[in-house]
């Protein structure tokens, strides 16, 4: 084998060590930027609303798909390159943080929701204490007659 054969085989396994390691390092700072469990847990608010906003606020994902976006494109072409000699801690690692961030942006979207629908549940509410009982009126027309 040539010199030039041995140092493009170790070159390569130079730049496919580097490529774990910045799959590696994208998950982590996915991992970071996660929410806190105590920052979606514990809230404080005055009412219903306030703590919708609290919770959809404490349930932003931040930066974690970018970093998440990041480890995958290094996973894949580690992958393509057959760079990695084992990488199925990798795909299950991704895959994991996959599907929590998933389930964050659904939880988000969900107090989204919630959040736009408690104002109108709340008006619609006070209207209806407020407005004048049906049977009341009916029992005042019966009385009238």
């Amino acid at each position: 084998m040539s010199q030039t054969s041995l140092d493009d085989d170790e070159l390569f396994g130079e730049a496919a060590n580097e490529m774990r390691d910045d799959v590696e390092a994208s998950l982590a700072e996915a991992r970071e930027a996660l929410p806190e469990a105590e920052a979606v847990w514990d809230v404080d608010a005055d009412n219903t609303l306030g703590v919708l906003n609290a919770l959809k606020t404490a349930l932003d994902a931040g930066d974690a798909e970018d970093h998440l976006r990041d480890a995958k494109k290094w996973y894949t072409m580690g992958e393509r390159a057959d760079a990695f000699e084992d990488a199925d801690d990798l795909a299950e690692e991704i895959e994991t943080v996959a599907e929590l961030v998933e389930d964050v942006e659904d939880a988000r979207e969900q107090v989204g929701d919630l959040t736009a629908t408690i104002p109108q549940l709340r008006s619609t509410l006070e209207s209806f204490e407020d407005a004048p009982d049906a049977d009341t009126d009916a029992d005042a027309e019966e009385a009238e007659a």
